[in-house]
């Protein structure tokens, strides 16, 4: 199927440009979500006509970003998770996990999609470098320190 993206979208497109991909992904992801729209010769028009607009809240939605991730920069974020002598975890710290953490410390608006556990779950104590993706072109690494808790 080919769609009309209606914002910048990683390893895919730009803003405005068709592109072809498979029907499922169209349907069950970039379109109810507003990402994109099926390419019709008028949704092609009505793009152009309104690429200015679109641009421009692009533009907003990456400054946002960048002030996000400024703000972001060179955080530390301590997780405490029950843990065994040999500092090993019962259990993991997970993206949902980092982002109670972030929440707590009044960055509520990082979702746990967009945080990158390269490695998988963290299993034990120490620190981890964790990036953080706020928008297809910003991308920020802050520090995860996992603390065990002896109790």
């Amino acid at each position: 199927m080919q769609v009309i993206l209606l914002e910048k979208v990683v390893n895919l497109g730009d803003l405005g440009e068709v592109v072809r991909v498979r029907n499922g992904y169209a349907r069950n992801f970039l379109i109810p979500r507003g990402i994109a729209r099926r390419a019709t010769p008028e949704a092609i028009k009505e793009i152009e006509a309104q690429r200015a607009e679109l641009e421009r809240a692009q533009q907003e939605r990456l400054a946002a970003a960048q002030a996000l991730g400024n703000q972001l920069a060179e955080l530390r974020v301590e997780v405490l998770q029950k843990a065994g002598v040999d500092g090993r975890l019962f259990g993991s710290v997970t993206n949902m996990d980092i982002a109670g953490a972030l929440a707590e410390k009044g960055f509520d608006s990082i979702q746990r999609s967009q945080i990158r556990l390269n490695d998988g779950p963290l299993k034990a104590v120490g620190e981890y470098p964790i990036v953080i993706s706020l928008h297809p072109d910003v991308e920020v690494e802050i520090t995860v320190v996992v603390q065990g808790d002896l109790d």
